[in-house]
């Protein structure tokens, strides 16, 4: 067996961010001063620190807890230190087999707290023991949780997090028996918002499409509550969404006929009111959310009106289901190679679409189509969809055109930026200092928010938000310096372009015997960039120095005549 290295590793994982107790800095000095009386000061000097901070013990899906592992698999320290046994894990079957391996890989597992000695038999038979206690008091929470799901159904009470549309969320302040004063929020009717909803229905139920209704409404120009267009997507969620529900009879029969717990009285479904569902969905920090079938929802009669009568949602919620087997499904094995890469002149992106077509030699032949054309059914976009299989040998035959001479390839992106430095977008810094102020705008609404969150996990998300928002602004300052101060000659040659000199050396000769995958990857590599006017496709490799408006470029004829252009 490869020797491990002589380094420990420290574990620490806390469920959410509190700033007291066993928090994620108390866990890691902890297990250093552990490191430093048994094993000496130099190991704790040089203590490896994995991190997870707002993961549950529940499963093992945490970086920090991956990251550990494959250093582990790659032998780089020699035992794992955790301040407790349910830091690693508070499931029986996931700390099983975690001790199973890190016994394999000759990785030692140190409990501080519960002074745990794998090396003995008493002492792995105790850590197994303390595990099935970590689980039970992990399904006890789970089940703790629960029971408060069921006394929040009592009050209809809104939870908080992002609003849907056509609602709003509203303080309401009561008074107890002892008298204390006790803070709740209700969801209360945005009429405007409720209005698109209510007309989101009716285009539904009149064409039971959802690519017709997201048509009729970026036709409409009807956007979302954060100024976006509406997609499939986000017209699919709220057809499914029950809080716009009217309470009714009908409407609890359909919950308690697929098992779902109801949990109002019948007398309070007055056909008025809408519906809350608890435990609808299972979030879990770095994994898509996941809804929960109808039979886990915990069903109750909120107390905010409700806006689609039960027949009109019942039945969306039938054509739904019918139209599952009919929804778009992304090609599988597609031979594009311009997936992510190519865009229409109105700024949108192209994705390939198949045909029933093949060519002489057997392939099947795609077509490159406009996504705002495709969505809005043509009143958005005009532009003309591009032969996919021509496109691609196109853009293939520039890259091995290009020189490998460093020399050859610096005049040939000199000439290019000559070209367009008069044909540079002027709407551009207009439009990148309104994106500043925007983005200045939501930095402060979010900072004004944080005295309101105090020391809940979501402050910890706002203060993310905030980090992300400032690396924006700073990128489309250096944007706004750039189309400001273009620069000289001598700036023309810079890292981009060495990586990118780097990339083409040696690629021609071997593009022919690549398969599509890797033929992607190289494309990646050398082009930012595909730009499809209409007639010409533009293509802007990594390194240039302009962004020019695709609008503005002069035509040809020729409908697969390529052009390398500079960004």
């Amino acid at each position: 067996m490869q020797q491990n290295e002589d380094v420990i590793a420290v574990y620490s994982r806390k469920s959410r961010f509190t700033g007291k107790g066993e928090s994620i800095g108390n866990q890691v000095d902890l297990c250093r001063s552990y490191i430093r009386s048994t094993f000496g000061e130099q190991y704790a000097d040089r203590a490896v620190v994995f991190e997870d901070e707002g993961f549950s013990g529940g499963n093992l899906n945490r970086p920090g807890f991956r990251k550990m592992m494959d250093d582990a698999r790659a032998h780089q320290f020699r035992a794992v230190v955790v301040y407790r046994l349910d830091r690693i894990s508070r499931n029986i079957s996931d700390f099983s087999h975690l001790i199973e391996e890190l016994g394999r890989l000759g990785v030692d597992f140190i409990s501080i707290r519960e002074s745990f000695d794998t090396s003995s038999p008493m002492g792995r038979a105790m850590m197994y023991i303390a595990s099935v206690f970590s689980q039970l008091e992990r399904e006890t929470i789970a089940e703790r949780i629960r029971d408060n799901l069921h006394e929040l159904a009592k009050t209809g009470r809104w939870l908080g997090g992002t609003t849907p549309t056509g609602y709003a969320s509203e303080s309401v302040r009561n008074i107890t028996v002892e008298g204390k004063c006790k803070k709740a929020c209700k969801l209360k009717l945005v009429p405007e918002e409720a209005e698109i909803i209510r007309k989101i229905y009716h285009l539904y139920s009149r064409t039971e499409s959802l690519s017709e209704t997201e048509a009729q409404l970026l036709r409409e120009g009807i956007k979302t509550k954060t100024g976006r267009d509406f997609t499939r997507f986000s017209i699919k969620a709220i057809l499914q969404n029950p809080v716009y529900l009217m309470a009714d009879a009908d409407a609890r029969q359909y919950f308690l006929d697929r098992d779902a717990e109801v949990f109002s009285p019948l007398e309070a479904f007055d056909g008025q009111r809408g519906i809350l569902v608890y435990n609808r969905t299972h979030q879990a920090k770095g994994r898509a959310t996941v809804y929960l079938p109808v039979s886990q929802w915990i069903v109750t009669v909120g107390q905010h009106p409700g806006l689609i009568p039960s027949g009109v949602w019942i039945r969306t919620q039938e054509s739904l289901e019918r139209s599952k087997c009919k929804s778009y499904r992304k090609p599988r094995n597609s031979r594009a190679l311009l997936t992510g890469l190519l865009l229409c002149r109105c700024g949108s992106r192209m994705y390939p679409k198949n045909t029933s077509r093949i060519t002489d030699d057997g392939r099947p032949i795609y077509t490159y189509v406009c996504k705002a054309k495709e969505r809005s059914k043509g009143s958005l976009c005009s532009c003309s969809n591009v032969s996919g299989n021509a496109l691609d040998a196109a853009v293939l035959e520039q890259i091995r055109a290009l020189p490998e001479d460093t020399g050859a390839l610096v005049s040939r992106l000199s000439a290019h930026r000559q070209f367009y430095a008069g044909q540079q977008n002027t709407d551009l810094p207009a439009q990148l200092r309104r994106q500043q102020s925007e983005i200045q705008r939501r930095i402060r609404a979010l900072i004004d928010s944080l005295p309101e969150l105090e020391d809940s996990a979501a402050a910890l998300h706002v203060k993310e938000r905030v980090e992300e928002l400032h690396a924006q602004a700073a990128t489309l300052r250096s944007r706004l310096s750039a189309l400001e101060t273009p620069p000289g000659p001598q700036a023309l040659w810079g890292p981009r372009q060495d990586t990118l000199a780097r990339r083409l050396a040696g690629l021609q000769s071997a593009l022919d015997a690549l398969p599509p995958e890797q033929l992607r990857s190289v494309i990646r590599a050398v082009v930012e960039k595909v730009v499809w006017d209409g007639r010409q496709a533009h293509v802007v490799l990594w390194g240039a120095a302009y962004e020019a408006s695709p609008a503005e470029h002069p035509t040809l004829p020729e409908q697969t005549h390529l052009r390398e252009d500079s960004k």
